[in-house]
């Protein structure tokens, strides 16, 4: 299987391409291509490019694109996850696994539990360190949509802003019927944090629609739950 690498620039066949300093850095000081290597370049806008290197220099390198693959290997849901923050690994872990199951886009939360409080002059670096496993994540599962990741918001606010029709809460200790059998296709899926949603906020969740969604007889972590539930949604809408 060919390097994959996301390049911020744009793209198109028979054209020339200057690499990026980071794919620079990657494909050809790190993993040391040389002149007619090929590797598939994508941008997040659409599809993927074969490029072959022409030149390398000290600082830069060109390569031609030489086709295109429309193929973006998303899923047939769209997914909002809307998962509480948590701390080191764990998000990182969260963000970089709903990415390689296909989540559309990943929206930060705080809540009463939630045991990260981000500071806004490092709101950016934090947010952008997450992007940045979202696409480590595509380069690496073969997606060519790269989710984005949303600045944090208070689950109060995201439960008013503009949601779809379907949406979802895993919550362990609540048993409904199965809550997928009338889902559409486009939802919203809520995660709590390591502590779990408080039962006000369960309950305020339910006013604006969620239904809750108990997977099994274990409590999954807050980084194992949106593997989880996104695992299902992939086998229920295949």
């Amino acid at each position: 299987m060919s390097s994959r690498f996301y390049i911020d620039t744009a793209l198109a066949c028979n054209t020339h391409v200057e690499l990026t300093e980071t794919v620079f850095h990657h494909w050809i000081k790190v993993l040391r291509a040389k002149i007619n290597d090929q590797a598939i370049l994508f941008n997040g806008l659409g599809g993927e490019y074969e490029a072959t290197v022409i030149e390398i220099n000290k600082k830069n390198a060109i390569v031609e694109i030489t086709a295109y693959n429309p193929d973006n290997r998303t899923p047939s849901f769209k997914a909002t996850l809307g998962q509480v923050m948590s701390k080191g690994d764990r998000m990182d872990y969260a963000i970089q696994k709903a990415v390689e199951l296909g989540v559309h886009d990943i929206q930060l939360l705080t809540s009463e539990r939630c045991e990260m409080r981000l500071k806004y002059e490092r709101d950016q670096k934090k947010i952008e360190h997450w992007q940045n496993i979202a696409i480590a994540a595509c380069e690496q599962c073969g997606l060519n949509i790269v989710p984005t990741v949303h600045a944090p918001l208070t689950l109060n606010d995201w439960l008013m802003s503009d949601l779809p029709e379907t949406k979802l809460v895993l919550a362990p200790n609540n048993r409904t019927e199965n809550p997928l059998h009338n889902a559409k296709h486009t939802l919203a899926l809520l995660i709590g944090p390591e502590g779990g949603l408080s039962d006000t906020e369960l309950e305020h969740t339910q006013e604006y629609g969620f239904v809750p969604w108990c997977i099994g007889e274990r409590v999954l972590r807050t980084e194992t739950a949106p593997i989880t539930a996104l695992s299902i949604l992939n086998f229920v809408f295949k």
